[in-house]
């Protein structure tokens, strides 16, 4: 039986999607043993710096950073310091990793897993990926030669691989909270329990400007006649433009307690569970979280993400039935209500969306990971 971890570093970064598996992971890592020491590495001004120490762990830093793919000038400077990190970023992860002596190197995507994991692939430390979205990222892609394992989220993820034989199916970490509560006792806490669907909407950073005054459409379609409930995250910004949005449109949410406008869905867990259609993007955290509830949802891609990642994402749980997808240019208040009235007016395909996005879900993510990571060890 394999012994359980001692030392391992996590190596993660870019984005929340990337930091939080890696943090759930450790957390566990201390659950099965008290005694082992936890290392996270990332990069040097990333948002994992924050997110990290916040979350109570010993946190170091390698220099590496992305290339852009422009020709103006602070884009060139840009690159040329990416050069300079992508030297100097090998010796600083091969001193990480013999004064911390690991004896695995988990890496959860973003260009701090790079020098890292191939680092100690190099010096013959086990070392394992975790590829969060649909398809590899460019990380992940330069890594497959040098991991032992690579972790993903689904079945169909396997065929985007060159070395299909080291892939493993793990599915992505979900916050447990998620489930201390069933979907009424979700309701019920949020006093939506009297029959009618709850929509769910947010939108990440990147172009929510333009998609909250869609929402605003939206929602004063919804005040016509109550159909749904309806919680939307807007952000500290959007919010008040949203309000105006509806007040010029003579719609008073106050005369409306069924819909809510929030900056921020603080109380997540229990809001993504007891809804029943979600409208969002399609980032790898919150794919996770969907196909572990088993909650269909309405996906408009972000076009602004590297290598167009979120349509892929988005396209795979549409591929199995448990999305609809619209493209952000094909979108409006309309067309975004017309396509949830469809989906929530129609019982049985809504069932049935739901059926297929929970057999996509693996609600015990970290475990398997965890026992993919022990299996490598030497």
């Amino acid at each position: 039986m394999p012994k359980p971890l001692q030392r391992v570093i996590f190596t993660c970064g870019g984005t929340a999607g990337h930091v939080n598996p890696a943090i759930a992971l450790a957390q566990l890592a201390l659950e099965k043993n008290p005694e082992a020491q936890v290392l996270f590495v990332g990069a040097e001004r990333g948002l994992e710096k924050d997110l990290i120490p916040k979350a109570g762990y010993d946190f170091q830093t390698v220099h590496i950073s992305s290339f852009h793919r422009s020709f103006k000038p602070a884009e060139i400077k840009h690159n040329l310091i990416s050069v300079g990190n992508l030297i100097r970023a090998p010796g600083e992860a091969k001193a990480i990793l013999r004064a911390f002596r690991p004896d695995a190197v988990v890496g959860t995507g973003g260009y701090a897993s790079y020098p890292l994991v191939k680092a100690a692939a190099r010096m013959k430390i086990p070392t394992a990926v975790h590829e969060s979205n649909a398809v590899p990222g460019l990380t992940t892609q330069m890594l497959e030669n040098y991991a032992d394992r690579i972790m993903v989220g689904f079945e169909s993820c396997r065929r985007h691989y060159r070395r299909p034989e080291k892939v493993v199916v793990t599915g992505t970490p979900v916050r447990g909270d998620f489930f201390s509560m069933t979907k009424q006792e979700a309701k019920r806490a949020l006093n939506m329990d009297d029959g009618r669907p709850l929509i769910v909407s947010f939108w990440g950073s990147l172009g929510a400007s333009g998609m909250n005054r869609q929402m605003a459409d939206f929602l004063a379609l919804e005040a016509a006649k109550q159909p749904f409930y309806h919680i939307h995250g807007a952000g500290k910004q959007g919010c008040p433009i949203m309000l105006e949005i509806l007040r010029e449109k003579g719609v008073d949410l106050g005369a409306h307690p069924s819909l809510q406008l929030r900056e921020y869905i603080y109380d997540m867990a229990p809001v993504m569970r007891a809804a029943d259609l979600v409208i969002c993007r399609a980032g790898a955290s919150t794919i996770s979280e969907l196909t572990a509830l088993g909650t269909p949802a309405l996906m408009v891609p972000s076009p602004y993400v590297t290598n167009n990642h979120q349509e892929k994402n988005a396209r795979a749980l549409e591929e199995h039935g448990g999305a609809v997808v619209l493209l952000e240019p094909e979108c409006s208040g309309q067309a975004l209500f017309q396509a949830a009235c469809s989906i929530l007016h129609d019982p049985s395909r809504l069932r049935a969306m739901e059926e297929s996005m929970a057999m996509l879900g693996i609600q015990d993510a970290a475990e398997r990971i965890y026992q993919t990571v022990l299996e490598i060890q030497k």
